[in-house]
């Protein structure tokens, strides 16, 4: 029987019950969120008049937390309506209703008493069958389930979320000794498909998977630290992007997550006697951070950690790192390493490794003792907490977000060398690692395969059939490349675009290779996707390459590259056959035009995609100020609606605002309800796009006739002009923010016109290309693209 999730009851409504109740209602599902009923009344409540016996007083804690969950930032709804879909409530008035949900998830306490009472109190009402599940972090699964039922017992299973919740993919999955094969079968799939996590099969061993690997990473760098002689500055530049790791490294990670978190999960796994010697000696904590415990230094929820802001000499705040030998704060120095230099052309970290722990200096001797350490310990885990390599890569790279997991970094130095570097370290691999040549390969269907410990044999990766990987099929796939591009051929008549330059920005190599694809897709294949696997879809235009024409006045190259850009975005809404864009991350400028003009758009759910070229100083000139105005015309019914719907869109463009996740993108107008969809899974984006794609071509594509678009004229264009005025009076923008502004209306309106017009497409793409380029010879234009290209964000004067 399927089984259908509608209804799901979150037990706890603390940081992880409110995530976890969050992305529930995400993808479409009504949530329960519950606590328990207060115990006092608060000053304002009795002030009030209130009693214990009323509704607002007995569901305050949910609904104080339900309060912080909307406001929450990042956010953690993809869209401020989707609250809606949450309803709060107590344990004492509301858990009798458990009897109609699905699906019963605890994030209660982390106290096993505690949880065990909870159990007992659901038994009363829960409806047999009905899903139960923990998000315990390190208790015990099968401790958690006894003196329940059988029927309890076999729809049990612990469901590990990571914090926050949306943005974290790993979902653990825990099952007891009876929990119903079936049951795990269905959390696993359920977690993959509908919540787009990487589910990962875990055993029930003390921190399961990700944790227990991450602390002890973690655990290995604090010994470290001292002994290299390094500030904690100095350890999170090493252990942060350079090799693949978020920005927060380690110290801001253990400042984020709390000290007496990373305590806690070290003091288990140290005190469950479950490791050997050496690597227990790991877990134990170094005196400073027993000392930093004892004096509450917990991170950001004590507001310090191993970092502190405070006030300088002129009142300034910064940013000071805990010296580990005195235990005071110093403001930490800017360090230089010799072997991150060798790096710097290196794009990729997971090729920068064999240079990183050849390093003849402190740097080379971090690397080189923590991963020794790291992959000893990951060898002897296999088979204690998985049975499989895959697993604890997957686990690293969603949990911890990690871009490449231990065993995938071992491949990369090469599996002797890493075994090497173990000894060094004073640690010893588990005998099955020394006769494996590589952990992973990729087969000749462009699938993953991982060695088998037992047998040394390879097998397949499960789940591989739902999604594909370029990486993969690059080698054997590739139609053609250059140095920004590549297409490959996804099989079923189906190409891929992807490009591949740097930050995936759109240069004249990636402009020449789409083309090309859509030629090559025309006349030999059945359809074309736009699409790629790296951090971000595409930050948009080559900035260097606009400034460089802009400040050689190089206008007619200038003019005529912003007009290949126009062309090319047109050809991806006017081509032959059926063009699928898959955007996700930054989609920014020119990345969110390309968008706009596709068949068809299969978005990540993660997507933050937005017209920002004002930041730089200009409008959106790859028909992307053409596109807005056009969807927007669509909708003019009346002259309010008009006015609306046009300010709208203009406001979204002046002030480059960035939808933060698909969601917002539809109510942006940048995503089109009814037409384009949204993927939960990144991973299955491609695949997606290929099946639309293939679909579009089934049903007998037709290549689209080009569209009039009625702009309005002066009148709407006095409007806009009183607008600005206001906005500039009120200190809301600078003068030249109006200029950018007034010149984007005068666009969008369809320039100088005396009434509403009816006015072909390319009518607007020229007055748009016009526009770009008398901004572009702004000097104040030049500074902020050569700010942003220094800095990395838009300057605003």
């Amino acid at each position: 029987m399927k089984r259908r999730i509608k209804h799901v009851t979150v037990l706890g409504s603390g940081i992880m019950g409110s995530g976890i109740a969050a992305h529930f209602a995400n993808i479409g599902v009504e949530v329960s969120l519950l606590d328990i009923v207060p115990f006092e009344l608060t000053e304002a409540e009795q002030k009030k008049g209130l009693t214990k016996d009323d509704k607002a007083v007995r569901n305050r804690i949910a609904s104080e937390n339900f309060e912080k969950l909307k406001k929450a930032s990042p956010a953690l709804l993809y869209s401020p309506k989707f609250a809606d879909r949450i309803k709060v409530g107590n344990f004492d008035d509301d858990l009798p209703k458990i009897k109609n949900t699905d699906w019963i998830i605890e994030v209660v306490v982390e106290r096993l008493d505690i949880k065990k009472s909870v159990y007992e109190k659901i038994e009363q009402f829960r409806k047999p069958g009905t899903l139960v599940s923990s998000n315990t972090s390190g208790i015990p699964i099968n401790m958690l389930v006894e003196g329940r039922s059988d029927d309890f017992k076999h729809y049990f299973a612990g469901t590990h979320f990571f914090n926050p919740v949306r943005y974290l993919p790993l979902l653990e999955i825990i099952p007891t000794n009876d929990t119903n094969s079936e049951i795990i079968d269905f959390y696993m799939n359920y977690g993959a498909k509908f919540l787009g996590k990487t589910t990962v099969l875990a055993k029930d061993t003390p921190a399961f998977i990700a944790n227990r690997i991450g602390v002890f990473s973690m655990m290995d760098l604090l010994h470290n630290v001292q002994k290299l002689g390094l500030t904690v500055s100095e350890v999170d530049k090493l252990t942060g992007p350079v090799i693949g790791r978020p920005k927060s490294a380690t110290f801001r990670t253990a400042d984020v997550v709390g000290l007496d978190t990373l305590v806690m999960v070290a003091n288990g796994v140290r005190n469950s006697g479950v490791e050997a010697n050496n690597f227990n000696d790991v877990f134990a904590l170094p005196s400073y951070i027993q000392k930093m415990v004892d004096n509450k230094w917990l991170g950001s929820k004590t507001e310090q950690g191993f970092y502190k802001k405070v006030k300088n000499a002129e009142g300034k705040s910064e940013i000071h790192g805990l010296n580990l030998d005195t235990l005071e704060y110093e403001l930490q120095g800017k360090s230089s390493f010799p072997t991150l230099e060798l790096t710097k052309n290196i794009d990729k970290p997971i090729d920068r490794f064999k240079v990183l722990i050849g390093g003849k200096d402190k740097a080379g001797e971090l690397y080189r003792k923590s991963l020794g350490a790291l992959f000893a310990y990951v060898s002897h885990k296999v088979p204690e907490i998985s049975d499989e390599v895959y697993k604890i890569d997957d686990a690293m790279r969603a949990g911890f977000g990690w871009e490449n997991g231990p065993f995938e970094i071992w491949d990369a130095v090469g599996v002797q060398k890493g075994i090497e570097l173990a000894k060094d370290a004073g640690y010893e691999v588990s005998d099955w690692v020394k006769n494996v040549e590589t952990f992973y390969k990729v087969n000749d269907e462009g699938q993953t395969i991982f060695v088998d410990k037992n047998s040394g044999e390879y097998n397949k990766i499960p789940g591989q059939d739902s999604f594909i990987i370029l990486d993969n099929i690059r080698k054997n796939k590739t139609l053609w490349s250059n140095s920004g591009a590549s297409i490959e051929d996804l099989g079923d008549g189906i190409i891929n675009f992807e490009i591949r330059s740097k930050m995936n920005s759109l240069g004249g190599e990636v402009l020449d290779g789409l083309n090309r694809a859509i030629d090559l897709a025309e006349k030999e294949y059945d359809g074309l996707v736009i699409g790629n696997q790296g951090t971000n879809f595409s930050v948009g235009a080559n900035l260097a390459m606009i400034l460089m024409m802009a400040i050689e006045q190089d206008w007619d190259d200038l003019n005529m590259a912003i007009a290949y850009f126009q062309k090319s975005m047109m050809r991806v809404r006017y081509s032959s056959i059926p063009v699928v864009v898959a955007p996700h991350g930054m989609t920014l400028g020119g990345g969110c035009e390309m968008t706009m003009h596709a068949d068809r758009v299969v978005a990540a759910a993660e997507t933050y995609i937005g017209l920002v070229e004002t930041g730089v100083g200009v409008i959106p000139g790859g028909g992307g100020t053409k596109e807005l105005t056009l969807r927007t015309s669509r909708e003019f019914h009346s002259d309010d609606v008009k006015n609306n719907r046009l300010r709208e869109a203009f406001m979204n463009i002046a002030m480059g605002k960035v939808a933060t996740s698909a969601y917002e993108a539809y109510d942006m107008g940048i995503l089109e309800k009814g037409k384009d969809i949204v993927s939960v899974s990144k991973n299955r984006q491609i695949a997606e796009a290929k099946k639309i794609a293939k679909l579009l071509a089934e049903q007998g594509y037709t290549q689209p006739i080009e569209q009039k678009v009625k702009v309005l004229g002066k009148d709407a264009l006095g409007m806009f002009y009183v607008g600005t005025d206001q906005m500039l009076t009120g200190n809301f923008i600078s003068a030249h923010d109006k200029k950018i502004a007034d010149k984007l209306a005068n666009v969008m309106v369809g320039g100088n016109l005396s009434e509403p017009t009816i006015v072909t497409e390319q009518y607007l793409l020229n007055l748009e290309r016009e526009t770009f380029l008398q901004l572009c010879g702004e000097r104040k234009t030049l500074e902020r693209i050569q700010y942003m290209l220094q800095n990395g964000k838009p300057l605003r004067n």
